[in-house]
């Protein structure tokens, strides 16, 4: 079954998409690092054992990669907004071959003791135009919400808004476990509803 494993906002810059985020949850971000392969760097909130929220941006000192950034941040424009959540697998290769190939190929990566593999397309582009999830798998007992200082910061809803909402359930819902994903139909849109105490926060 698949759980989400953290969920991505993204900006023209990180200090943007970080700000933004920051501001929002009035909380700074307590990980950081950045992705040689594909050129990015990121920020991260602990949520709990389980799930963190992540922003990325393109990191203009790295060199370019050979090929297409994740996330579809080659085409990013526009104000930071949620552009990702990233589903947990036990078997990556499994799940993938049961959703078929619009969902991209497992990628392997490390960073320091984290060891992950993830699903990216040849476009860098998540699947349904950019709204469907990618999937990692962890590997070696390691994740980073374990060593994130808790933001006290509780993800309660993922809205995944769009026109082909139906099919993407139908896809996915037997696969989720997951009660805090919810499928809508309507105009292209991921938003999220976090709880920090008695107060709601939308993303």
């Amino acid at each position: 079954m698949l759980t989400l494993d953290h969920f991505v906002a993204a900006g023209t810059s990180l200090n943007i998409a970080t700000e933004w985020v920051g501001n929002a949850l009035t909380e700074l971000p307590t990980g950081n690092g950045k992705h040689k392969y594909f050129g990015t760097h990121n920020d991260l909130w602990g949520m709990g054992p389980t799930c963190y929220l992540e922003t990325i941006a393109i990191d203009r000192t790295a060199v370019n990669p050979a090929s297409a950034r994740w996330f579809g941040l080659d085409n990013f424009v526009g104000p930071p907004r949620l552009v990702g959540w990233i589903l947990a697998t036990k078997n990556i290769r499994n799940t993938l071959t049961q959703l078929g190939p619009q969902f991209g190929a497992p990628i392997k990566l490390q960073r320091g003791k984290y060891t992950w593999e993830i699903s990216v397309t040849k476009s860098g582009e998540l699947p349904f135009g950019g709204y469907g999830p990618a999937l990692i798998e962890w590997h070696n007992g390691f994740h980073p919400s374990l060593d994130l200082f808790d933001s006290k910061c509780r993800l309660q809803n993922l809205h995944i808004q769009h026109p082909d909402a139906e099919i993407m359930q139908s896809l996915l819902g037997d696969l989720i476990n997951d009660d805090r994903i919810i499928f809508k139909k309507g105009v292209e849109k991921i938003s999220a509803e976090i709880k920090k105490e008695q107060k709601l926060i939308i993303l």
